[in-house]
């Protein structure tokens, strides 16, 4: 996720990863597996890459905030379940569709 808002702003400004990693001072190969996950970044490199990209962390942290909300699946309000369609008629005649265990028909 973080990674993620990161790529993006990049993006956004219209900036290489070569030319954030310089501005940060960190490998290129170092960012681009920050921005693909594949790395946690201290919060000492993360202000570095905030920097070079003029942004502030608590504006990225944010960024991330409303990513995850966005991403959140929607909650369904708690109700009845649906019954599946033979239970109705077997309610109606008593009957139960499935035997109790052990009980041979």
């Amino acid at each position: 996720m973080l990674g993620d808002v990161l790529r993006r702003t990049r993006r956004e400004q219209r900036r290489t990863l070569a030319d954030v990693a310089r501005a940060a001072k960190v490998s290129m190969p170092y960012l681009s597996e920050v921005e693909r996950g594949r790395k946690e970044a201290s919060s000492e490199v993360l202000v570095a890459i905030c920097d070079a990209l003029h942004i502030e962390l608590a504006d990225l942290l944010v960024e991330v905030r409303q990513d995850l909300v966005d991403r959140r699946a929607p909650i369904v309000p708690a109700g009845p379940r649906p019954r599946p369609p033979w239970f109705a008629a077997d309610a109606r005649s008593g009957r139960c569709p499935v035997p109790a265990r052990g009980v041979i028909s």
